[in-house]
């Protein structure tokens, strides 16, 4: 309970109400607030491009998905920060992007390739848009203030190199078996039955030019003589093999 001796003084509980109202109402400066939507913006966009750039696009050469996942990684990060200053909620912006990925690739098959390499710019966007790189100081006095967090800043650039650490040694092969599918429509449907499975593998072989590891049969067509066979093989050292389970034309964007 507040006791009030007099109109001009006050108590210890007085101050304590004072101190809390100081701390709450402690606010960044403009030039933090640029400060802070600068790096956050700019760690995110150079993690964004030295993935997309030396890993995803090394392999695949492709412009369309280039261009996608650095815009969207940098709107994502905008739109995070801004609306984590205005306590909109990370609920309701993660549900738009949510919204936004249902309704775009949901018309057409997106390869799993480009759907892991999208939800981790994703990642990595909500890791830079949300971390925290300032902290209140002054908390014990009438001067509470923001600093930037130096400590908070390594630990999220930190984050970002371990994630390009795990992409580089998963797509240099240090871990995984370098291998590949294809999918090939095959004529020959009389050598598809499991007595002639030897006379498949060395005709398939000799036609495509590199030995198998395994094979699957899928639908068989008697009507066109032809069935689908997913072939499985190891991808000489230095070749990459990022769309061989492509069968439209449509889905081969230069």
């Amino acid at each position: 309970m507040i006791q009030i001796d007099n109109l001009g003084d006050y108590n210890i509980a007085d101050e304590e109400v004072f101190d809390v109202q100081a701390i709450t109402d402690a606010m960044m400066t403009t030039g933090q607030s640029l400060t802070e939507l600068g790096i956050r913006f700019l760690l995110n966009l150079l993690v964004c491009w030295i993935i997309v750039h030396f890993f995803y696009y090394r392999k695949s050469h492709r412009r369309d998905y280039y261009f996608t996942f650095l815009v969207f990684s940098s709107a994502m990060v905008l739109l995070l920060y801004m609306m984590g200053n205005a306590e909109v909620g990370v609920g309701l912006t993660l549900g738009l992007f949510a919204i936004f990925g249902v309704i775009r690739y949901r018309t057409e098959t997106v390869p799993i390739r480009e759907m892991t390499y999208l939800f981790v710019i994703i990642a990595l966007a909500a890791l830079n848009g949300l971390s925290p790189i300032y902290h209140l100081a002054g908390a014990v006095t009438d001067h509470a203030h923001y600093v930037l967090d130096g400590g908070a800043v390594g630990i999220t650039a930190l984050a970002n190199l371990l994630v390009v650490c795990l992409i580089w040694v998963l797509e240099s092969g240090s871990l995984l078996a370098h291998t590949s599918t294809k999918l090939v429509l095959y004529d020959r449907i009389e050598l598809i039955v499991p007595e002639r499975r030897a006379e498949l593998v060395a005709d398939l072989e000799k036609r495509l030019g590199f030995p198998i590891l395994d094979l699957e049969i899928g639908h068989v067509d008697f009507l066109k003589d032809a069935a689908f066979i997913k072939v499985r093989y190891r991808v000489p050292r230095g070749q990459d093999a990022t769309i061989d389970q492509l069968t439209k034309a449509k889905d081969f964007v230069g």
